[in-house]
């Protein structure tokens, strides 16, 4: 993890359960998992293959015109949203199993991977707090972005997006 998104994670007056969960390098699914104690549900509100474009091309290391998942989600526990996330997966990297899986929407990307045993890691990108957003009804929200890396070629992109408000406070 660079020492800037830490150091930057460090500054934010958030509740510390969002500091967990913005700054693990793990799955967030089961993060929440644990500390709301309730199983997390994923609720895919748009999933489409879309032709890579120049910058999402750059963004994925991947040819113009390659096929990518674009993917957005909710994460809910206990009946409360805690994250609104949009996943970039290049398709010709997948496995089949995986493709398939992530094809059938609703299954937590950190679920999938633990189920295939790929060895990965993930690279952290951006880390700021939007304001005014239309996400979860204008309130701060805390923005993270990253890779998650497999035999050294991007397998997904992710950005997430925390409310920042008492839900946190568990």
């Amino acid at each position: 993890m660079s020492t800037d998104f830490l150091e930057k994670l460090k500054d934010f007056e958030i509740p510390t359960c969002l500091r967990v969960c913005c700054g693990t390098d793990g799955s967030v699914t089961f993060l929440l998992e644990i500390m709301t104690r309730q199983p997390v549900s994923v609720t895919t509100e748009s999933q489409h293959i879309i032709k890579a474009d120049k910058s999402i091309a750059d963004l994925l290391d991947v040819e113009e015109g390659s096929e990518v998942n674009d993917r957005v989600v909710r994460l809910s526990a206990g009946g409360t949203v805690f994250v609104y996330a949009r996943s970039l997966s290049p398709l010709e990297r997948m496995p089949d199993t995986m493709r398939e899986q992530l094809m059938r929407a609703d299954i937590p990307i950190g679920r999938i991977l633990r189920s295939h045993n790929l060895e990965t890691r993930r690279d952290m990108g951006e880390l700021e707090i939007l304001e005014g957003e239309p996400t979860f009804g204008g309130i701060s929200l805390l923005s993270r972005s990253y890779k998650i890396v497999h035999n050294n070629r991007t397998l997904m992109w992710i950005n997430e997006r925390f409310p920042i408000d008492k839900r946190w406070c568990l």
